[in-house]
């Protein structure tokens, strides 16, 4: 039970550990017995029973900080787990600063893929002690309770708990209350919380549960009531870099979906978005960084959700701006009919652009070609002259890439074109050396350099229209089953199935799923 591994990832942290209280919220599938089970077994850890579930995360939390005896609390998920060394070394940093919070890097592993990803990569990266407003700002953007330890006296003192009942984002409030009560803060560059995320489970997260408009709204909620926090506390610079983040994350977060949902959810998110963004004052939206601050104005400018799968393009990581590209007065614009200004276009780098290159897969048959073409924005391309690209093939999780090829760009209208050698056959056996003999997911990445030395770096965006499978022969595997589709962000991305039974077992899949979906 997942339970059990994050109680023995904490018992194996060591003495540092003192204590380990385990709270079980009313639970009705064997939590309670596995918990007293191991109780049994290890006498630092006990358990609290609560006879009702809470409904949410606040409540067991806040009992469990009443029954802690030792001076510092770490807060653990029961299906997350910390990494060997976390509590020595975030307790070792705040005992060192004399800091009552000591905070350091969390992972977010994709299952069951075991794909890690770095959450809030810019925070984090090396020692250091927070102790000026200015200092603390950055950590509005982390939320999360569970990659920190705190001085319970500290807790106390301020009186800092969780919200009661059930709160969607009960760490926003949390986070918030530590932050306005004005801590020394000691960071810690080690990784110290992994953060389980299943995506395929039949029953998400209540933060990751994002289908139904409520999730929006208790988001929006939270965030508003995080503010009020810092307003209270008289922390007007915290309040200011919380609705920045609000915009930089969270607004592009469920905008980028948004091409996804049906027509109710649609008008109830732009209703409830626009009602809060017409809070923010027009020096809060212009703090925001681009592709933010256009994405709220426009949304602000649009009574009716329209143009959403420009927005969503725009929302998604990296941001893309599909056409057209128009302007007023001179001015980079939205459209023509919706004049929402696009600040900075003219000035931003290339590498803070919204660059468009479209890429699909051709030709399977004969290795493949990855065929692409730059767009120009605004005619910032015109000016500084793509001259060369690069092409990475990454299996999907990976930084590295197994494989680059070069291509010299020529002109072509609205842009300039190049292809490169896709060597499918080559990737299948890289991937299977790598231990991938199934089906194997394959993210292309492109770079362009320009004739003034300026480069950027993006996704290839693969048109919808041009999503297709293939049965490819192969000398090597017999043949190889080859699909190119759009991820959820919009980019390129092929899958393989290698070998003649790999292959035909995933045509055979996708037969039942057709013959299923038609029942």
């Amino acid at each position: 039970m997942l339970v059990g591994d994050a109680i023995r990832s904490v018992l194996d942290q060591g003495p540092v550990v003192a204590e380990v209280v385990a709270v079980d919220d009313g639970s009705s599938d064997g939590t309670a017995r596995v918990l007293d089970e191991l109780a049994a077994l290890h006498p630092r850890l006990r358990v609290v029973h609560r006879a009702e579930n809470s409904g949410g995360c606040g409540t067991p939390r806040n009992d469990g900080f009443r029954a802690v005896t030792a001076p510092s609390v770490i807060f653990l998920d029961s299906d997350d787990i910390l990494p060997q060394g976390a509590a020595e070394a975030l307790v070792a940093a705040a005992e060192r600063h004399g800091a009552p919070v000591a905070v350091g890097a969390c992972v977010r592993r994709e299952l069951p893929e075991g794909r890690d990803v770095r959450w809030q990569p810019a925070l984090y990266h090396e020692p250091a002690l927070l102790e000026t407003a200015a200092d603390l700002m950055p950590l509005v953007h982390d939320t999360l309770c569970v990659n920190k330890v705190y001085d319970r006296a500290f807790l106390a003192e301020h009186g800092i708990r969780f919200p009661d009942g059930r709160c969607v984002y009960e760490d926003f409030l949390f986070t918030a209350r530590v932050l306005a009560a004005a801590p020394r803060v000691a960071v810690v560059p080690d990784t110290v919380y992994i953060w389980h995320v299943r995506r395929a489970t039949a029953r998400l997260s209540i933060s990751l549960d994002r289908d139904g408009i409520a999730n929006w709204q208790a988001r929006i909620a939270a965030h508003r009531m995080a503010v009020e926090t810092f307003e209270t506390a008289g922390r007007k610079e915290l309040a200011a870099a919380c609705r920045t983040k609000f915009l930089e994350h969270d607004l592009l977060l469920y905008a980028r979906e948004l091409r996804g949902r049906d027509t109710a959810y649609r008008a109830g998110w732009w209703e409830a978005a626009r009602e809060h963004l017409a809070t923010f004052g027009e020096r809060d939206i212009a703090a925001a960084s681009p592709p933010a601050r256009w994405a709220a104005r426009f949304v602000l400018a649009a009574e009716e959700p329209r143009d959403l799968l420009r927005l969503s393009r725009l929302a998604a990581d990296p941001p893309r701006l599909l056409p057209p590209y128009a302007r007023s007065g001179g001015a980079a614009v939205w459209s023509e009919d919706l004049p929402v200004e696009l600040d900075g276009v003219e000035t931003l780098p290339l590498a803070g652009l919204p660059l468009l290159v479209d890429g699909d897969l051709r030709r399977a048959a004969t290795g493949g070609q990855v065929r692409f073409t730059v767009r120009d924005l605004y005619g910032r391309l015109g000016a500084a002259v793509p001259r060369t690209a690069t092409v990475d093939f990454l299996p999907r999780g990976a930084d590295t890439p197994v494989r680059t090829e070069r291509a010299e760009l020529s002109e072509v209208a609205g842009g300039w074109s190049g292809r490169v050698p896709a060597g499918l056959t080559a990737l299948a056996r890289e991937g299977c050396r790598r231990g991938r003999r199934g089906v194997q997911l394959w993210d292309v990445r492109i770079t362009v350099t320009c004739a003034d030395g300026e480069t950027f770096t993006t996704a290839l965006r693969l048109p919808e229209d041009r999503q297709r499978r293939s049965v490819v022969p192969s000398s090597r595997y017999g043949v190889l089953l080859v699909r190119q589709y759009t991820t959820a962000n919009g980019s390129l991305a092929v899958r393989l199935a290698p070998g003649v039974r790999d292959g035909l077992r995933a045509v055979g899949a996708r037969l039942r799923r057709l013959s299923r979906s038609s029942q």
